[in-house]
């Protein structure tokens, strides 16, 4: 037989088929997946960024009732409280840093640490903090507040107004909220917006000494603030922060809503949307 009349291999013949991926494998790839998925989910709110929402009226103007932000985890260190549940895998505090006076900053408020709150550092270690007459006295020296323009807050669902002297009327009919609105400004150059309502009874306060590894806070809404002017008492204060109990660093606006959404009703998801608020920076 010469070479030309030996058989060529069959380069066209078909490929021997892989067998079907058994319905067990598909099952056990699947859960693999969401084991990665939710390992991730974990690293990233405990560690990078989470989300909270603002469910209540004591940081305004900054902060509105509807307000959902992003907080920064890494920006003072990393404890418990970044965790899930709290859960105690991390011992004490670990890559610490100190806020800045003027931050507004993510804790757990004692005595049960088991509840988000947010508020603005005002005092840091070893400083004394005292308000007289509605103004606050930081280390004997008073902070500027300057009176500026009022804060109009539009009626919706989730807002109202404290009393009927400050409902005011809107060009187009629509009823608002009209607050005094001052502008405090830290020894540091940090400035922002305060709202003083009435005289109340902590507008005159002791003086408080902050304890190392402590930061005194206080909501920007000044007369509806259960801040570190109360003693922590659950539900009636939180008294002088420790800083261990420190969760994050309000970084950026991430949603905000009227609260006049209605599931059943789709299109209200978009029009009850503060899209003006969003992507807002601290």
């Amino acid at each position: 037989m010469t070479e030309t009349d030996k058989a060529a291999p069959d380069t066209h013949s078909a490929a021997t088929p892989k067998p079907a991926p058994r319905e067990e494998d598909k099952q056990e790839n699947f859960l693999v997946f969401l084991l990665k998925l939710v390992v991730l989910v974990v690293v990233f709110r405990s560690f990078i960024f989470s989300p909270f929402n603002i469910p209540s009226e004591s940081m305004l103007p900054r902060l509105l009732n509807g307000d959902y932000l992003l907080a920064s985890k890494w920006s003072y260190g990393y404890s418990k409280y970044s965790l899930p549940f709290s859960l105690p895998l991390i011992p004490g505090r670990i890559f610490a840093s100190q806020p800045e006076r003027g931050d507004v900053v993510i804790f757990k408020a004692p005595p049960g640490n088991d509840v988000d709150y947010i508020k603005r550092v005002i005092g840091l270690p070893g400083d004394t903090v005292q308000m007289r007459d509605g103004q606050v006295f930081l280390n004997g020296e008073p902070v500027p507040k300057q009176r500026v323009e009022n804060f109009v807050l539009p009626l919706t669902p989730n807002t109202r107004c404290y009393a009927l002297e400050f409902t005011t009327e809107l060009p187009g009919g629509e009823l608002a909220c009209s607050y005094p609105q001052f502008r405090e400004t830290l020894p540091n150059g940090k400035s922002y917006n305060v709202l003083d309502l009435t005289e109340q009874v902590q507008d005159n306060t002791p003086v408080y000494t902050v304890p190392a590894g402590h930061l005194f806070l206080m909501g920007d809404n000044r007369d509806n603030s259960l801040d570190s002017r109360f003693p922590p008492i659950e539900g009636q204060g939180i008294g002088i922060v420790p800083q261990e109990n420190l969760v994050g660093k309000a970084a950026v606006m991430m949603f905000s809503t009227d609260g006049g959404a209605e599931w059943l009703k789709p299109w209200t998801w978009f029009t009850a949307a503060r899209w003006n608020r969003i992507g807002g920076l601290f």
